[in-house]
Protein backbone atom coordinates (compact mmCIF):
# COMPACT_ATOMS: atom_id res chain seq x y z
CA UNK A 1 0.00 0.00 0.00
CA UNK A 2 1.43 3.41 -0.95
CA UNK A 3 0.62 7.04 -0.45
CA UNK A 4 2.37 9.52 -2.77
CA UNK A 5 4.81 6.77 -3.69
CA UNK A 6 5.91 6.08 -0.12
CA UNK A 7 5.40 2.55 1.20
CA UNK A 8 3.22 2.16 4.30
CA UNK A 9 3.71 -0.57 6.86
CA UNK A 10 1.34 -3.51 6.21
CA UNK A 11 0.23 -5.67 9.11
CA UNK A 12 -0.12 -9.45 8.91
CA UNK A 13 -3.24 -11.30 10.01
CA UNK A 14 -1.35 -12.84 12.95
CA UNK A 15 -0.33 -9.40 14.28
CA UNK A 16 -3.95 -8.26 14.21
CA UNK A 17 -5.09 -11.52 15.82
CA UNK A 18 -2.63 -11.42 18.72
CA UNK A 19 -3.17 -7.70 19.26
CA UNK A 20 -6.86 -8.52 19.63
CA UNK A 21 -6.18 -11.34 22.11
CA UNK A 22 -4.56 -8.86 24.48
CA UNK A 23 -7.72 -6.74 24.14
CA UNK A 24 -9.76 -9.80 25.12
CA UNK A 25 -7.78 -10.27 28.34
CA UNK A 26 -7.82 -6.58 29.19
CA UNK A 27 -11.48 -6.02 28.33
CA UNK A 28 -12.70 -8.99 30.36
CA UNK A 29 -10.83 -7.76 33.42
CA UNK A 30 -11.68 -4.07 33.02
CA UNK A 31 -15.37 -4.58 32.18
CA UNK A 32 -15.87 -6.78 35.23
CA UNK A 33 -14.09 -4.17 37.31
CA UNK A 34 -16.19 -1.30 35.93
CA UNK A 35 -19.55 -3.07 36.00
CA UNK A 36 -19.24 -4.93 39.30
CA UNK A 37 -17.32 -2.48 41.49
CA UNK A 38 -20.21 -0.09 42.32
CA UNK A 39 -22.79 -2.76 43.15
CA UNK A 40 -20.18 -4.94 44.93
CA UNK A 41 -19.05 -2.30 47.41
CA UNK A 42 -22.27 -0.30 47.84
CA UNK A 43 -25.05 -2.88 47.45
CA UNK A 44 -23.35 -6.10 48.61
CA UNK A 45 -20.92 -4.77 51.24
CA UNK A 46 -22.93 -1.70 52.30
CA UNK A 47 -20.18 0.92 51.92
CA UNK A 48 -21.74 4.39 52.06
CA UNK A 49 -21.51 6.99 49.30
CA UNK A 50 -19.31 9.15 51.54
CA UNK A 51 -16.54 6.55 51.71
CA UNK A 52 -16.91 5.65 48.03
CA UNK A 53 -16.61 9.36 47.19
CA UNK A 54 -13.40 9.68 49.20
CA UNK A 55 -11.93 6.59 47.51
CA UNK A 56 -12.90 7.98 44.11
CA UNK A 57 -11.20 11.32 44.84
CA UNK A 58 -7.93 9.68 45.93
CA UNK A 59 -8.14 7.35 42.94
CA UNK A 60 -8.47 10.37 40.62
CA UNK A 61 -5.43 12.09 42.19
CA UNK A 62 -3.31 8.96 41.76
CA UNK A 63 -4.35 8.72 38.12
CA UNK A 64 -3.32 12.33 37.61
CA UNK A 65 0.22 11.34 38.60
CA UNK A 66 0.83 7.87 37.24
CA UNK A 67 -0.45 8.00 33.65
CA UNK A 68 1.76 10.82 32.27
CA UNK A 69 4.72 9.44 34.21
CA UNK A 70 4.44 5.91 32.83
CA UNK A 71 3.72 7.25 29.35
CA UNK A 72 6.91 9.30 29.39
CA UNK A 73 8.94 6.39 30.79
CA UNK A 74 7.82 3.98 28.05
CA UNK A 75 8.52 6.54 25.31
CA UNK A 76 12.08 6.89 26.56
CA UNK A 77 12.87 3.25 27.35
CA UNK A 78 15.64 1.58 25.37
CA UNK A 79 15.91 -2.20 25.82
CA UNK A 80 16.59 -5.36 23.84
CA UNK A 81 12.86 -6.18 23.86
CA UNK A 82 11.82 -2.66 22.89
CA UNK A 83 10.25 0.27 24.71
CA UNK A 84 6.69 -1.14 25.07
CA UNK A 85 6.70 -4.95 25.18
CA UNK A 86 8.71 -5.44 28.43
CA UNK A 87 6.26 -3.35 30.48
CA UNK A 88 3.29 -5.22 29.04
CA UNK A 89 4.80 -8.67 29.60
CA UNK A 90 6.12 -8.28 33.13
CA UNK A 91 3.22 -6.24 34.51
CA UNK A 92 0.55 -8.76 33.47
CA UNK A 93 0.98 -11.04 36.54
CA UNK A 94 0.59 -8.04 38.85
CA UNK A 95 -2.57 -7.02 37.01
CA UNK A 96 -4.03 -10.46 37.69
CA UNK A 97 -3.08 -10.39 41.38
CA UNK A 98 -4.38 -6.88 42.10
CA UNK A 99 -7.62 -7.49 40.17
CA UNK A 100 -8.27 -10.61 42.26
CA UNK A 101 -7.62 -8.78 45.54
CA UNK A 102 -10.31 -6.16 44.75
CA UNK A 103 -13.01 -8.82 45.35
CA UNK A 104 -11.66 -10.14 48.66
CA UNK A 105 -12.70 -7.24 50.88
CA UNK A 106 -13.55 -8.48 54.41
CA UNK A 107 -17.35 -8.82 54.65
CA UNK A 108 -18.92 -7.26 57.73
CA UNK A 109 -15.66 -5.55 58.78
CA UNK A 110 -17.20 -2.06 58.91
CA UNK A 111 -16.93 0.99 56.67
CA UNK A 112 -13.37 1.97 57.56
CA UNK A 113 -11.82 -1.45 56.93
CA UNK A 114 -13.78 -1.96 53.69
CA UNK A 115 -12.89 1.57 52.56
CA UNK A 116 -9.16 0.97 53.02
CA UNK A 117 -9.35 -2.38 51.24
CA UNK A 118 -11.23 -0.82 48.35
CA UNK A 119 -8.85 2.15 48.10
CA UNK A 120 -5.56 0.24 48.27
CA UNK A 121 -6.60 -2.52 45.86
CA UNK A 122 -8.07 0.05 43.43
CA UNK A 123 -4.79 1.98 43.36
CA UNK A 124 -2.68 -1.14 42.89
CA UNK A 125 -4.97 -2.51 40.18
CA UNK A 126 -5.10 0.82 38.36
CA UNK A 127 -1.30 1.13 38.36
CA UNK A 128 -0.91 -2.27 36.67
CA UNK A 129 -3.78 -1.64 34.25
CA UNK A 130 -2.42 1.82 33.42
CA UNK A 131 0.96 0.44 32.38
CA UNK A 132 -0.51 -2.33 30.21
CA UNK A 133 -3.24 -0.13 28.74
CA UNK A 134 -0.75 2.60 27.81
CA UNK A 135 1.58 0.15 26.12
CA UNK A 136 -1.16 -1.72 24.25
CA UNK A 137 -2.74 1.50 23.05
CA UNK A 138 0.62 2.99 22.05
CA UNK A 139 1.40 0.05 19.80
CA UNK A 140 -1.61 0.66 17.54
CA UNK A 141 -0.57 3.97 15.88
CA UNK A 142 3.08 2.92 15.95
CA UNK A 143 2.63 -0.33 14.00
CA UNK A 144 1.35 1.34 10.80
CA UNK A 145 0.86 4.83 9.34
CA UNK A 146 -2.16 3.80 7.27
CA UNK A 147 -5.63 4.74 8.52
CA UNK A 148 -6.90 1.57 6.79
CA UNK A 149 -4.40 -0.68 8.57
CA UNK A 150 -5.01 1.08 11.87
CA UNK A 151 -8.75 0.71 11.41
CA UNK A 152 -8.38 -3.01 10.71
CA UNK A 153 -6.20 -3.34 13.80
CA UNK A 154 -8.86 -1.46 15.78
CA UNK A 155 -11.61 -3.71 14.40
CA UNK A 156 -9.67 -6.81 15.47
CA UNK A 157 -9.14 -5.28 18.87
CA UNK A 158 -12.79 -4.24 19.11
CA UNK A 159 -14.12 -7.69 18.17
CA UNK A 160 -12.11 -9.32 20.93
CA UNK A 161 -12.92 -6.42 23.23
CA UNK A 162 -16.62 -7.03 22.61
CA UNK A 163 -16.18 -10.67 23.59
CA UNK A 164 -14.37 -9.47 26.71
CA UNK A 165 -17.16 -7.01 27.51
CA UNK A 166 -19.76 -9.76 27.14
CA UNK A 167 -17.76 -12.07 29.41
CA UNK A 168 -17.27 -9.15 31.76
CA UNK A 169 -21.01 -8.93 32.32
CA UNK A 170 -21.97 -12.59 31.93
CA UNK A 171 -19.43 -14.03 34.37
CA UNK A 172 -20.35 -11.78 37.32
CA UNK A 173 -24.04 -12.33 36.57
CA UNK A 174 -23.52 -16.09 36.72
CA UNK A 175 -21.59 -16.09 39.97
CA UNK A 176 -22.84 -13.08 41.96
CA UNK A 177 -25.61 -13.52 44.60
CA UNK A 178 -29.04 -13.39 42.98
CA UNK A 179 -32.46 -12.46 44.35
CA UNK A 180 -33.27 -14.56 47.41
CA UNK A 181 -29.66 -15.76 47.67
CA UNK A 182 -27.89 -14.53 50.79
CA UNK A 183 -24.93 -16.90 50.55
CA UNK A 184 -21.31 -15.81 50.70
CA UNK A 185 -19.34 -14.29 47.84
CA UNK A 186 -17.00 -17.28 47.49
CA UNK A 187 -18.30 -18.41 44.08
CA UNK A 188 -17.83 -14.92 42.70
CA UNK A 189 -14.35 -14.68 44.18
CA UNK A 190 -13.25 -18.02 42.69
CA UNK A 191 -14.50 -16.89 39.28
CA UNK A 192 -12.49 -13.66 39.61
CA UNK A 193 -9.32 -15.67 40.32
CA UNK A 194 -9.80 -17.58 37.05
CA UNK A 195 -10.49 -14.36 35.12
CA UNK A 196 -7.34 -12.69 36.42
CA UNK A 197 -5.08 -15.62 35.53
CA UNK A 198 -6.50 -16.18 32.02
CA UNK A 199 -6.49 -12.44 31.25
CA UNK A 200 -2.81 -12.15 32.21
CA UNK A 201 -1.94 -15.18 30.05
CA UNK A 202 -3.54 -13.62 26.94
CA UNK A 203 -1.62 -10.37 27.49
CA UNK A 204 1.70 -12.21 27.87
CA UNK A 205 0.97 -14.29 24.75
CA UNK A 206 0.57 -11.11 22.71
CA UNK A 207 3.99 -9.82 23.81
CA UNK A 208 5.56 -13.02 22.42
CA UNK A 209 4.00 -12.56 18.98
CA UNK A 210 3.84 -8.80 18.27
CA UNK A 211 7.10 -6.98 17.52
CA UNK A 212 7.77 -3.27 17.81
CA UNK A 213 9.25 -1.03 15.12
CA UNK A 214 12.81 -0.48 16.27
CA UNK A 215 13.47 2.75 14.35
CA UNK A 216 11.37 4.81 16.76
CA UNK A 217 13.28 3.53 19.79
CA UNK A 218 16.75 3.90 18.26
CA UNK A 219 16.60 6.81 15.81
CA UNK A 220 14.27 9.23 17.60
CA UNK A 221 15.73 11.78 20.02
CA UNK A 222 14.53 11.79 23.62
CA UNK A 223 12.67 14.78 25.01
CA UNK A 224 13.02 15.84 28.62
CA UNK A 225 9.92 15.27 30.76
CA UNK A 226 8.79 18.89 31.01
CA UNK A 227 9.53 19.52 27.34
CA UNK A 228 7.49 16.45 26.41
CA UNK A 229 4.63 17.58 28.65
CA UNK A 230 4.71 21.08 27.15
CA UNK A 231 4.47 19.78 23.58
CA UNK A 232 1.58 17.52 24.57
CA UNK A 233 -0.43 20.12 26.44
CA UNK A 234 -0.04 22.78 23.73
CA UNK A 235 -1.42 20.52 21.01
CA UNK A 236 -4.85 21.88 19.98
CA UNK A 237 -6.13 18.73 18.20
CA UNK A 238 -5.25 16.77 21.33
CA UNK A 239 -7.34 19.05 23.55
CA UNK A 240 -10.35 18.69 21.27
CA UNK A 241 -9.95 14.91 21.22
CA UNK A 242 -9.44 14.54 24.96
CA UNK A 243 -12.40 16.79 25.80
CA UNK A 244 -14.63 14.54 23.72
CA UNK A 245 -13.03 11.45 25.24
CA UNK A 246 -13.65 12.70 28.79
CA UNK A 247 -17.40 12.65 28.20
CA UNK A 248 -17.12 9.34 26.37
CA UNK A 249 -15.34 7.82 29.38
CA UNK A 250 -17.95 9.26 31.74
CA UNK A 251 -20.69 7.76 29.56
CA UNK A 252 -19.12 4.32 29.42
CA UNK A 253 -18.27 4.19 33.12
CA UNK A 254 -21.76 5.20 34.25
CA UNK A 255 -23.61 3.04 31.70
CA UNK A 256 -21.63 -0.13 32.41
CA UNK A 257 -21.52 0.50 36.15
CA UNK A 258 -25.32 0.68 36.33
CA UNK A 259 -26.38 -2.19 34.06
CA UNK A 260 -26.86 -4.59 36.98
CA UNK A 261 -29.04 -2.00 38.73
CA UNK A 262 -31.22 -1.68 35.61
CA UNK A 263 -31.52 -5.47 35.34
CA UNK A 264 -32.22 -6.09 39.04
CA UNK A 265 -34.49 -3.18 39.90
CA UNK A 266 -35.99 -1.69 36.69
CA UNK A 267 -36.47 -4.66 34.34
CA UNK A 268 -36.26 -7.26 37.14
CA UNK A 269 -34.58 -9.75 34.82
CA UNK A 270 -31.12 -11.17 34.32
CA UNK A 271 -28.45 -8.76 33.13
CA UNK A 272 -27.63 -11.17 30.31
CA UNK A 273 -31.10 -10.84 28.79
CA UNK A 274 -30.61 -7.06 28.55
CA UNK A 275 -27.03 -7.26 27.34
CA UNK A 276 -28.09 -9.31 24.32
CA UNK A 277 -29.93 -6.24 23.01
CA UNK A 278 -26.82 -4.12 23.50
CA UNK A 279 -24.02 -6.39 22.32
CA UNK A 280 -25.60 -7.93 19.20
CA UNK A 281 -25.93 -4.49 17.52
CA UNK A 282 -22.37 -3.68 18.57
CA UNK A 283 -21.04 -6.86 16.95
CA UNK A 284 -23.13 -6.48 13.80
CA UNK A 285 -22.16 -2.83 13.55
CA UNK A 286 -18.41 -3.42 13.21
CA UNK A 287 -18.46 -4.30 9.47
CA UNK A 288 -20.93 -1.48 8.83
CA UNK A 289 -18.61 0.91 10.63
CA UNK A 290 -15.81 0.12 8.19
CA UNK A 291 -18.06 1.16 5.29
CA UNK A 292 -19.16 4.32 7.10
CA UNK A 293 -15.54 5.35 7.73
CA UNK A 294 -14.64 4.85 4.06
CA UNK A 295 -17.63 7.00 3.05
CA UNK A 296 -17.44 9.82 5.60
CA UNK A 297 -13.95 9.64 7.14
CA UNK A 298 -13.03 9.14 10.78
CA UNK A 299 -14.22 12.49 12.12
CA UNK A 300 -17.74 12.61 10.70
CA UNK A 301 -18.25 8.92 11.39
CA UNK A 302 -17.36 9.42 15.05
CA UNK A 303 -19.88 12.24 15.34
CA UNK A 304 -22.59 10.17 13.68
CA UNK A 305 -22.10 7.24 16.04
CA UNK A 306 -21.97 9.49 19.09
CA UNK A 307 -25.28 11.03 18.03
CA UNK A 308 -26.95 7.63 17.61
CA UNK A 309 -25.61 6.27 20.91
CA UNK A 310 -26.53 9.43 22.80
CA UNK A 311 -30.12 9.29 21.52
CA UNK A 312 -30.42 5.66 22.62
CA UNK A 313 -29.14 6.36 26.13
CA UNK A 314 -31.31 9.44 26.68
CA UNK A 315 -34.39 7.45 25.66
CA UNK A 316 -33.44 4.77 28.21
CA UNK A 317 -34.20 7.25 30.99
CA UNK A 318 -37.84 7.68 29.97
CA UNK A 319 -39.21 4.70 28.00
CA UNK A 320 -41.48 2.08 29.59
CA UNK A 321 -39.81 -1.13 30.74
CA UNK A 322 -41.00 -3.10 27.70
CA UNK A 323 -39.26 -0.60 25.36
CA UNK A 324 -35.89 -0.69 27.15
CA UNK A 325 -34.59 -3.30 24.62
CA UNK A 326 -35.16 -0.83 21.76
CA UNK A 327 -33.15 1.84 23.59
CA UNK A 328 -30.36 -0.67 24.12
CA UNK A 329 -30.33 -1.64 20.43
CA UNK A 330 -29.96 1.99 19.36
CA UNK A 331 -27.26 2.52 22.00
CA UNK A 332 -25.39 -0.57 20.75
CA UNK A 333 -25.42 0.73 17.17
CA UNK A 334 -23.89 3.99 18.37
CA UNK A 335 -21.24 2.23 20.43
CA UNK A 336 -20.25 -0.08 17.56
CA UNK A 337 -18.63 2.70 15.55
CA UNK A 338 -17.24 4.59 18.50
CA UNK A 339 -15.38 1.46 19.66
CA UNK A 340 -13.32 1.24 16.47
CA UNK A 341 -12.93 4.93 15.60
CA UNK A 342 -12.10 6.86 18.77
CA UNK A 343 -8.42 6.06 19.19
CA UNK A 344 -7.73 6.30 15.46
CA UNK A 345 -8.41 10.01 15.94
CA UNK A 346 -5.75 10.09 18.66
CA UNK A 347 -3.37 8.33 16.23
CA UNK A 348 -3.80 11.30 13.87
CA UNK A 349 -2.99 13.66 16.75
CA UNK A 350 0.20 11.67 17.44
CA UNK A 351 1.18 11.82 13.76
CA UNK A 352 0.90 15.60 13.77
CA UNK A 353 2.99 15.79 16.94
CA UNK A 354 5.73 13.72 15.31
CA UNK A 355 5.87 16.19 12.43
CA UNK A 356 6.11 18.98 15.01
CA UNK A 357 8.75 17.42 17.30
CA UNK A 358 10.48 14.82 15.13
CA UNK A 359 9.86 12.18 17.82
CA UNK A 360 7.18 9.49 18.11
CA UNK A 361 5.51 9.83 21.55
CA UNK A 362 2.48 7.55 21.77
CA UNK A 363 3.06 6.85 25.47
CA UNK A 364 3.04 10.53 26.38
CA UNK A 365 -0.24 11.14 24.57
CA UNK A 366 -1.96 8.06 25.94
CA UNK A 367 -0.71 9.06 29.38
CA UNK A 368 -1.97 12.62 29.04
CA UNK A 369 -5.27 11.32 27.68
CA UNK A 370 -5.66 9.12 30.75
CA UNK A 371 -4.65 12.03 33.01
CA UNK A 372 -7.66 13.98 31.79
CA UNK A 373 -10.18 11.18 31.13
CA UNK A 374 -9.64 8.85 34.09
CA UNK A 375 -11.12 11.35 36.57
CA UNK A 376 -14.33 10.71 34.62
CA UNK A 377 -14.23 7.13 35.98
CA UNK A 378 -13.97 8.44 39.52
CA UNK A 379 -16.73 10.98 38.83
CA UNK A 380 -18.95 8.18 37.47
CA UNK A 381 -18.35 6.02 40.55
CA UNK A 382 -19.16 8.90 42.89
CA UNK A 383 -22.21 10.09 40.94
CA UNK A 384 -23.63 6.57 40.89
CA UNK A 385 -23.26 6.15 44.65
CA UNK A 386 -24.39 9.72 45.45
CA UNK A 387 -27.50 9.72 43.22
CA UNK A 388 -28.64 6.32 44.47
CA UNK A 389 -28.18 7.29 48.11
CA UNK A 390 -29.92 10.66 47.70
CA UNK A 391 -32.81 9.05 45.80
CA UNK A 392 -33.59 6.75 48.74
CA UNK A 393 -32.27 3.54 47.21
CA UNK A 394 -32.41 0.56 49.63
CA UNK A 395 -29.29 -1.61 49.31
CA UNK A 396 -29.07 -5.33 50.01
CA UNK A 397 -26.80 -4.61 52.95
CA UNK A 398 -29.56 -2.41 54.47
CA UNK A 399 -32.08 -5.23 53.93
CA UNK A 400 -30.28 -8.08 55.75
CA UNK A 401 -28.48 -9.18 52.58
CA UNK A 402 -31.69 -9.64 50.57
CA UNK A 403 -32.47 -7.71 47.39
CA UNK A 404 -35.16 -5.05 47.99
CA UNK A 405 -37.36 -4.88 44.90
CA UNK A 406 -40.05 -2.52 46.18
CA UNK A 407 -37.93 0.58 45.55
CA UNK A 408 -39.53 4.04 45.47
CA UNK A 409 -40.21 5.77 42.16
CA UNK A 410 -37.52 8.31 43.09
CA UNK A 411 -34.94 5.53 43.51
CA UNK A 412 -35.98 3.90 40.23
CA UNK A 413 -35.60 7.18 38.35
CA UNK A 414 -32.21 7.62 40.02
CA UNK A 415 -31.15 4.36 38.36
CA UNK A 416 -32.46 5.56 35.00
CA UNK A 417 -30.59 8.82 35.49
CA UNK A 418 -27.20 7.16 35.99
CA UNK A 419 -27.83 4.49 33.33
CA UNK A 420 -29.32 6.63 30.57
CA UNK A 421 -29.77 10.38 30.88
CA UNK A 422 -26.33 11.47 32.13
CA UNK A 423 -24.38 9.08 29.85
CA UNK A 424 -26.56 10.05 26.87
CA UNK A 425 -26.01 13.78 27.37
CA UNK A 426 -22.28 13.06 27.66
CA UNK A 427 -22.23 11.41 24.21
CA UNK A 428 -24.16 14.30 22.67
CA UNK A 429 -21.67 16.79 24.13
CA UNK A 430 -18.94 14.80 22.37
CA UNK A 431 -20.66 15.47 19.02
CA UNK A 432 -20.53 19.22 19.63
CA UNK A 433 -16.89 19.19 20.78
CA UNK A 434 -15.69 17.40 17.63
CA UNK A 435 -16.83 20.31 15.44
CA UNK A 436 -13.59 21.97 16.62
CA UNK A 437 -11.33 19.04 15.61
CA UNK A 438 -8.97 20.44 12.91
CA UNK A 439 -7.40 17.30 11.35
CA UNK A 440 -9.52 16.64 8.27
CA UNK A 441 -9.59 17.46 4.58
CA UNK A 442 -6.46 18.87 2.95
CA UNK A 443 -4.70 19.34 6.27
CA UNK A 444 -5.02 15.64 7.07
CA UNK A 445 -3.93 14.59 3.55
CA UNK A 446 -0.76 16.70 3.78
CA UNK A 447 -0.06 15.31 7.25
CA UNK A 448 -0.24 11.74 5.93
CA UNK A 449 2.22 12.50 3.13
CA UNK A 450 4.67 14.11 5.55
CA UNK A 451 4.53 11.33 8.14
CA UNK A 452 5.15 8.62 5.55
CA UNK A 453 8.18 10.49 4.26
CA UNK A 454 9.55 10.94 7.79
CA UNK A 455 9.18 7.24 8.59
CA UNK A 456 10.95 6.23 5.37
CA UNK A 457 13.87 8.45 6.39
CA UNK A 458 13.96 6.91 9.88
CA UNK A 459 14.00 3.39 8.46
CA UNK A 460 16.94 4.35 6.21
CA UNK A 461 18.81 5.84 9.15
CA UNK A 462 18.26 2.70 11.23
CA UNK A 463 19.60 0.57 8.39
CA UNK A 464 22.70 2.76 8.21
CA UNK A 465 23.27 2.56 11.96
CA UNK A 466 23.02 -1.24 11.82
CA UNK A 467 25.33 -1.49 8.81
CA UNK A 468 22.64 -2.77 6.45
CA UNK A 469 23.24 0.09 3.97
Amino acid sequence: MTTSGVLTNRLSFSVKLYYGLASLGMATISSIYGALLPIFYQDYLGLTARWIGIASAVYALWNAFNDPLFGYITDNTRSRLGRRIPYMRFTAPFLALTFILVWFAPEGAGDIAIFWWMLVTMLLYDTAYTIIGLVHGSLMPELSESDVERNQLSISSSIFMLIGFILGFVLPDLFRPQAGDNTSLMSLQLAMIAVGIIGAFLIILTTLKVKERREFAIVDDRLKFWESLRYTLTNKPFWVFVSMNFFLTLMFSMATGSIFYVADYIAQTSALSLLIYLFIPIGLGYPLGNLVVKRFGLLWSQQLYLLIGGAGLVSLAFVPVNLIPISLVVTGLGMSGQQTITYNLLAQVIDEDEVRTGTRREGSFYGANALITKPAQSLALFLTAFILERSGFITRAMNMGEIFLDQSQTALFGIRLIAGLIPGISMLLGVVILFFYPLHGDRLAKLKEKILSMHAEKEDKLAQLEGRK
